[in-house]
């Protein structure tokens, strides 16, 4: 983990922790409020508080543990701690949010008038006010570092914004001679809790099932993937998430014949794109294969010009012609031979030569006595170079599938 990355989780950490104070400030204000009044709404809606105080709480822990080094018992580290606690929570709000009903059932049932109306009001009027600056800190916070969990979280606070104007219509119709809507209000605001712990709680389980992300953030990776120059298509590509990271893996293929250095190239390539991309990606595992395409162009270097009963040239740089073949599919579809501009020069016939093969987008050359020069040239232009195995021209052309 850089230096960046340990940063943005403090950053994170820290708008969790002073979210998780102003909550708990908030609940225990409502559900006092709510105590002293009789308001049953604003009760609920104080359970409601307290759930999000242990959201925050998990992505406060969860950002908090992720800072950790992985060790030799946790080589993968700690970042599904936040993800399990999460899981243990979702079972308490959906619990406390049936309580709420059956209590909000009740005040339906039997209503009653709120005492100091006002007061509970403008604890509503606050609560709603307060949550709204939260939900646009937290989620702003969380984009600026690239927290799904920090993100999520903000949105989820922004539900409290229309619970507490719910329990502000409540409370106000008790004070126009309406009690019973109290309940009502108290069990609209029940079921968003139970809501809450039921989404919370798959979110959890689906993270821990290493369950592949959504095709959003996929497709992402995927276009961003193919986007780098010399990756030729993309396979076997795994999301998952663990904690606030993303974790990625996925096959590319390229040209065949890649050097050590170029592979290495491509491989940095796709992760740095993709790291720019997702800014919460931990991990990438990038392996190259072979590009397997339906149709090769073939260069051999020929003595004269016959087509497929030309003599193969020993010498590839001095070779007089040649010869261009397409194959698609195993068979041989288009044949050209073209003078070899190498062979006009006094020296650097090779380089020319080879350099003539990248423009013609030959992808491999049949040959032999290839020199260091022409064999990195063909090489950056990822032109494969294979020796001459068949009987006749046809076969050793044809040869190049196998």
């Amino acid at each position: 983990m850089n230096n960046e990355s340990r940063n943005n989780l403090r950053r994170g950490q820290v708008a969790a922790k002073y979210s998780s104070i102003v909550q708990l400030g908030l609940a225990i204000s409502k559900g006092l409020v709510g105590f002293f009044t009789g308001s049953i709404a604003l009760i609920a809606d104080a359970f409601h508080s307290f759930s999000d105080i242990f959201i925050s709480l998990a992505v406060y822990i969860g950002l908090k543990l992720s800072q950790r080094k992985p060790t030799e018992k946790f080589p993968y580290g700690y970042y599904k701690v936040e993800t399990f606690i999460s899981l243990i929570i979702s079972a308490i709000i959906i619990f406390s949010g049936i309580e709420i009903i059956q209590e909000s059932i009740d005040g339906i049932m039997n209503p009653t008038a709120v005492r100091l109306p006002l007061f509970a009001l403008a604890i509503a009027a606050i609560s709603a006010f307060v949550s709204l600056l939260i939900s646009r800190y937290k989620e702003r916070i969380g984009i600026e570092i690239g927290s799904q969990a920090l993100m999520s979280d903000g949105r989820q606070s922004f539900i409290d914004v229309f619970t507490s104007i719910i329990v502000f219509i409540g409370i106000f119709s008790s004070y126009l001679g309406y009690p019973i809507f109290q309940g009502v209000a108290g069990f609209i605001v029940s079921l968003f809790v139970i809501y809450i712990g039921i989404k919370l709680g798959k979110d959890a389980v689906l993270v821990l099932l290493d369950v592949s992300l959504d095709d959003k953030t996929v497709n992402e990776i995927k276009s961003t993937v193919l986007s780098v120059e010399d990756v030729k298509n993309i396979h076997n590509l795994k999301v998952r998430r663990s904690g606030p990271f993303v974790f990625a893996e996925l096959h590319l293929e390229t040209k065949r014949g890649l050097s050590v250095k170029k592979a290495s190239e491509i491989t940095e390539n796709v992760k740095k794109a993709v790291k720019d991309r997702i800014k919460n990606l931990d991990s990438l595992t990038v392996q190259i294969e072979p590009f397997k395409k339906k149709k090769l162009r073939v260069a051999v270097p020929i003595e004269d010009k016959n087509g497929l009963q030309s003599e193969i040239s020993e010498h590839f740089a001095r070779a007089p012609y040649i010869l261009i073949v397409d194959v698609v599919n195993g068979e041989i579809t288009d044949i050209v031979i073209k003078d070899n501009p190498g062979t006009k020069l006094e020296k650097k016939k090779g380089i020319k030569t080879a350099e003539f093969l990248g423009k013609e987008q030959v992808d491999v050359l049949i040959g032999s006595e290839v020199g260091e020069g022409p064999t990195y040239v063909l090489s950056d232009k990822l032109i494969d170079v294979m020796a001459p195995r068949g009987r006749n021209l046809e076969e050793i052309i044809l040869n190049v599938y196998k």
